[in-house]
């Protein structure tokens, strides 16, 4: 299935952050998904230092340079529709009805459906928090005063309100989110992708917060090179879980998550504050390999090995999981965690992690059964506008 999404809204309204939110989780869920943004091509065509004029609507030679832009833009979108993507993301403000007429008529020929999502914002904190987030260190104002770069964008604005035409067509499909996500109103919502798009924008917001994930401490299956089962924890294990209250202790965590694998529950346990168990954060299952070493699974079932080894992502064990399918029952954790407003520390699993983990910092699903995740390591994220910073502390006895 493919589809066009074309984002709407004046500046400093988290377009291109619910856009490349949206490309993330999409991307995620196995959709070949691709952002286009036309800040960048208009950046690349008349430069990135522009003064605020460029934007008047009454300014003619600036509409000329950013319909330019914009034209150059959807022409890469159309031609990477063509060679196979699934879903691309038209970033800009098209704030105009005769703007999101034009861009009608120019997809009108690929015969793909066409969805508007329009961000609407009027409470001044989150605008001025986007403005200091995104535009201070902005290609377009690199070496300005910050209260230069402030009056500039906001005169900037002020062009687009004189020209801002909210969405109303109910001819048209369209979603819109008000002040971050305080409210989503949906129109005709009428295929599964677009209902799956909505149901996770419900879920954003822009409140800062932090993300910790972990392994278990090394457990007694561990020790073993046992895949799967439900062991306690190791004496290094134990020590683990120590190391990992200490660390806490000078660190704010409002909730604590975990599986409910023995392993996960006895690392949290030493950690104070509320904790939650979620079944979707056990371990990937290996059905008929459960329990087994991987030398007993290379010498005892020969085509289950050499399957997994040549396609770790896909591969399903039998009567067991795959990969692809431990991130099909991870979407309600992420959901809940792009919800929350508070931090969070996720105790789980390696294959959970990875997934999780690649989710976040945007990594490829390819790379997903193949990503760093140790022992006996805490991982901090903090989600931004434009990616994810990320620290890792060792902690207790390291392992391999």
């Amino acid at each position: 299935m493919q589809l066009v999404l074309v984002m709407v809204g004046l500046p400093a309204r988290g377009k291109t952050y619910i856009a490349r939110k949206i490309a993330r989780y999409l991307s995620w869920r196995g959709y070949r998904t691709k952002v286009f943004n036309v800040g960048n091509y208009r950046r690349s065509l008349s430069g990135a230092q522009v003064p605020h004029s460029f934007f008047d609507p009454t300014n003619d030679s600036g509409v000329a340079a950013r319909t330019v832009a914009a034209d150059r833009a959807r022409k890469d979108l159309k031609g990477w529709l063509h060679q196979g993507g699934q879903v691309a993301i038209y970033d800009a403000t098209n704030s105009s009805k005769n703007r999101r007429d034009r861009i009608l008529r120019d997809l009108d020929t690929l015969n793909i459906p066409v969805a508007f999502i329009e961000s609407i914002c009027d409470d001044p904190e989150i605008i001025a928090s986007n403005i200091h987030e995104t535009k201070l260190s902005s290609p377009d104002y690199v070496g300005m005063e910050p209260s230069r770069v402030i009056s500039d964008f906001q005169a900037r604005i002020a062009h687009y309100v004189s020209a801002y035409e909210p969405l109303e067509n109910p001819n048209l499909r369209w979603i819109k989110i008000i002040d971050a996500g305080r409210q989503v109103i949906v129109n005709r919502a009428d295929n599964h992708l677009i209902s799956r798009i909505a149901s996770f924008v419900m879920n954003l917001h822009v409140t800062p917060r932090t993300f910790w994930l972990t392994r278990h401490g090394q457990s007694q299956f561990n020790l073993q090179n046992r895949v799967g089962g439900d062991s306690s924890l190791s004496g290094q294990g134990l020590e683990y879980a120590r190391s990992l209250k200490g660390f806490f202790e000078s660190r704010q965590v409002d909730e604590i998550w975990s599986s409910t694998l023995t392993r996960t529950i006895e690392t949290a346990a030493p950690v104070f504050g509320p904790r939650r168990q979620w079944k979707a954060l056990d371990e990937i299952y290996a059905g008929e390999c459960d329990g087994m070493t991987y030398e007993e699974i290379e010498s005892q079932r020969p085509i289950v090995f050499a399957g997994r080894k040549k396609d770790k992502l896909r591969f399903r064990y039998p009567l067991g999981e795959s990969y692809t399918d431990v991130i099909e029952r991870l979407e309600p954790v992420i959901f809940e965690l792009e919800r929350r407003q508070q931090s969070t520390l996720v105790v789980a699993h390696q294959a959970v992690l990875r997934a999780l983990y690649a989710y976040f910092v945007e990594k490829p699903l390819k790379d997903v059964p193949h990503l760093s995740m140790p022992l006996h390591t805490v991982i901090q994220l903090t989600p931004k506008t434009y990616g994810c910073m990320e620290t890792r502390f060792a902690l207790g006895p390291q392992l391999k």
